[in-house]
């Protein structure tokens, strides 16, 4: 069986949710606390085992690639400062995964964007990394939880956490089959379901590995009313030919494309964040007492 040592991330979106800042800032660019959220994505894979990323950019996207490049003038200021620290905070992947850039021309679904890398991918299995999701297990990162469950199986995963019931019609929501442990057989999927039509409370959180056979299926999958080809379509296809298993990670996942879900990130990584919790801290109890 080959390893998984490939991942997409996926960051064209246009993330209207968050204009103005959004007008020409990326939002996988928008720091939680002084880290843009894509690096938390691209740490999770590197610490995943993932030797090589592409991430899909669309227009007005270049600063995602010049964050991951070298910046030679910084460098220099602080090389002058004597902050050798503030060097290797900025360079701390630089070594350990190698990363490309596709361009995506125009907005077509997560099918399309994850079809634009057929050729990076090849024949091998590899992860997706959904940007608009950061997850918090550092003894134990969510993609490497996946990857070794495929390495179990051999077949696609889905990572899923069970939501709570009212907040399931956000998502694309697994119809389960057999249940054994953290793994549920996947059937097919519900894409943002009225409460009344639940088949289940698991829910797709942006985080797969998928063997090359998706390709395939997305080519087969009929476009959604609004023109756009959906993974999880792709995926219930394939689910009609071969096992697919959800399954149900652990980890704190944040929707950072979100509002109230960024700003939860905020609060609960500075609050991990040895140079500001104490302050942090000492705020928030202030104002809990004026609420």
């Amino acid at each position: 069986m080959k390893q998984v040592t490939k991942a997409i991330i996926p960051a064209a979106g246009y993330g209207t949710r968050f204009l103005p800042a959004t007008k020409a800032m990326p939002k996988e660019m928008l720091p939680i606390v002084d880290v843009p959220s894509i690096q938390y994505i691209v740490e999770e894979c590197a610490l995943s085992g993932i030797t090589d990323v592409c991430i899909i950019l669309g227009r007005n996207k270049n600063n995602i690639a010049d964050h991951f490049d070298r910046n030679v003038e910084v460098e220099y200021a602080l090389i002058k400062s004597g902050k050798l620290s503030d060097i290797e905070k900025m360079n701390k992947l630089s070594d350990k995964v190698n990363i490309v850039y596709v361009r995506q021309k125009e907005m077509r679904g997560t099918g399309k964007a994850i079809e634009l890398c057929k050729s990076f991918v090849g024949n091998d299995p590899f992860a997706v990394l959904f940007g608009d999701d950061v997850m918090y297990n550092p003894e134990n990162p969510v993609t490497a939880q996946l990857i070794k469950v495929y390495e179990q199986t051999g077949a696609t995963i889905v990572g899923v956490q069970e939501q709570p019931r009212e907040e399931c019609p956000k998502y694309g929501v697994v119809v389960p089959g057999k249940v054994k442990g953290r793994y549920t057989e996947i059937l097919g999927f519900k894409e943002k379901p009225k409460l009344e039509e639940l088949p289940s409370q698991l829910t797709s959180l942006g985080r797969f590995v998928l063997t090359p056979d998706i390709f395939e299926y997305i080519k087969e999958t009929p476009a959604a009313p609004n023109g756009e080809v959906y993974l999880p379509t792709a995926i219930e296809l394939m689910a009609k030919d071969m096992a697919v298993f959800a399954y149900s990670f652990e980890g704190r996942r944040y929707d950072i494309g979100d509002k109230l879900g960024y700003i939860i990130a905020n609060i609960e990584y500075a609050l991990r964040n040895g140079e500001i919790n104490s302050g942090l801290k000492k705020y928030l109890k202030e104002i809990i007492k004026e609420i």
